[in-house]
């Protein structure tokens, strides 16, 4: 996009129909966070509570992840949060293939403008996409990666999602919330010595 600023990219991602999901969103859900952010966390798709307030990562999982993150060190309001796909697809299901391709641009001009030091990939969908593997969370966690987004290379850590972490509430060594935390603080540590 010509010109890019983060005011035409938020209109331009509003009037978005390059994917059927805009015929059923309430509100395209931008992101949010500081512009100038060295973290970018990317989940895969709006919620129904996201929806409907236009914000990502408000819902229950979003709180329950925003609690991890605070535990760890993180500041919610220090991120620059967003989505693979921008549109809430029906009854949250999994983004499929073809909507993921019509919103990854949109992704990638917001790297462009945010250029972040690190991504934290949010579960399966943004960590395959931005890093171009079928390999599972499971497999992906617990390490940095290299990814590229709109020809940026970038640093990429993935977490668990934070919905598999509700359900999965154990916090002992070597399980998923355990190991969330362990990627949260190895992320702070990250930011740290590369600022």
């Amino acid at each position: 996009m010509a010109d890019l600023s983060w005011l035409k990219l938020k209109e331009a991602v509003g009037r978005c129909r390059k994917c059927p999901l805009w015929e059923t969103r309430n509100n395209v859900v931008f992101g949010e966070g500081p512009e100038d952010s060295s973290v970018l966390l990317v989940g895969e798709a709006p919620g129904a509570e996201e929806d409907s307030s236009g914000r990502p990562f408000v819902g229950r999982s979003g709180r329950f992840l925003t609690d991890l993150m605070a535990e760890a060190g993180l500041k919610r309001e220090d991120l620059f949060i967003s989505n693979v796909v921008h549109c809430r697809p029906p009854g949250n299901r999994n983004p499929k293939k073809g909507e993921i391709k019509a919103c990854l641009h949109w992704l990638e001009d917001i790297v462009g403008l945010l250029r972040p030091q690190v991504v934290v990939t949010v579960g399966n969908v943004p960590s395959q996409a931005i890093m171009d593997t079928k390999e599972g969370i499971s497999t992906l966690r617990g390490r940095f990666h290299r990814g590229s987004l709109g020809g940026m290379d970038l640093a990429v850590r993935p977490i668990f999602h934070p919905a598999y972490l509700l359900r999965n509430r154990s916090r002992e060594e070597g399980r998923p919330v355990a190991s969330t935390l362990e990627d949260l603080r190895a992320l702070v540590d990250f930011v740290r010595t590369t600022s």
